[in-house]
This record gives C-alpha cells, structure tokens and sequence, in this order.
C-alpha cells in the first residue's frame, strides 16, 4: 500500500516536471512574447472595462433580485398594454361584426349610394388618414 502511494507521488511529482518545461517552453517562443507584451499594455483599460462590468453585473444582479421593482415593473407594463389590448380586441371585433353583416346583406351600392357614404364622418376620417399617410410615404420616398 505504501509503495502505490509513493509511486502515485512519484508520478505526480514527474507530471508537474514535465507540464512545467511546457510552460517555459511556451513563454520562450517570440509570438507568445509578443502577445504577453500586447496584454501589458493594455492592461489598464482591460482593468477599467472589468471595474465598468463589474458594476453593470452587480446592478443586473440586484435588479434582478428586487422583487419588489419586478413587480412594479410588470404593474407598469400591463398598465400600459391593457388599454392598447382593449383597443385592438375592440378594432378585431368590429372588423369581425362588419364582416358579417357585409356577408348578410344583398344591397347593392350604386354612385349615390357611394355619394352618401362620402358625407359619414368615419369615411372621412379614414380617408383623412389615408391621404396623409401618403403625403408622407411619398415624402420619404423623395428623401431617399
């Protein structure tokens, strides 16, 4: 027993000397100097851009265990969204309502019947909308 535990030493001991020579070996060789040399010189930003990640982890680490400014932060979100949501599930079921009765009914529209839908005020702000987004569709395009 005692000899297998002097040969594993042994071992060990003859590891170490041979990944050591390694080592120096490595260190000798010009391209690795110059790298070494690189390194030095840099080391002050690379010590500053440490300080600098350093700072931003411990920050990120303690907002992300502030469960508090989670929660405040989610409250936030979910203030902001709930009215947009409303909005768009009140767009999508309209659009769907519209839709069905379009598929009901039979009526034709003919040019009066087009001339009296100019007057309603919805027509006239969607038609409103549409010509200023092309003023400025075309706009960008002249810029471009």
């Amino acid at each position: 027993m005692q000899e297998t535990t002097v040969q594993n030493a042994e071992q060990e001991t003859s590891v170490q000397a041979v990944a050591k020579p390694d080592v120096l070996d490595q260190l000798l060789k010009p391209e690795v100097q110059e790298a070494l040399q690189v390194l030095v010189e840099q080391l002050p930003k690379l010590s500053e851009m440490m300080a600098l990640m350093t700072k931003v982890y411990d920050l990120a680490n303690r907002v992300a265990s502030d469960r508090v400014l989670i929660q405040d932060t989610v409250s936030g979100f979910q203030e902001v969204w709930k009215p947009i949501e409303e909005k768009v599930k009140g767009y999508a079921s309209a659009a769907i309502e519209a839709n069905d009765r379009a598929d009901q009914s039979d009526a034709q529209i003919g040019l009066f019947g087009m001339l009296r839908l100019l007057k309603d005020p919805e027509l006239q702000k969607v038609l409103r909308f549409g010509q200023a987004y092309l003023d400025i569709l075309g706009e960008r395009k002249k810029q471009d």
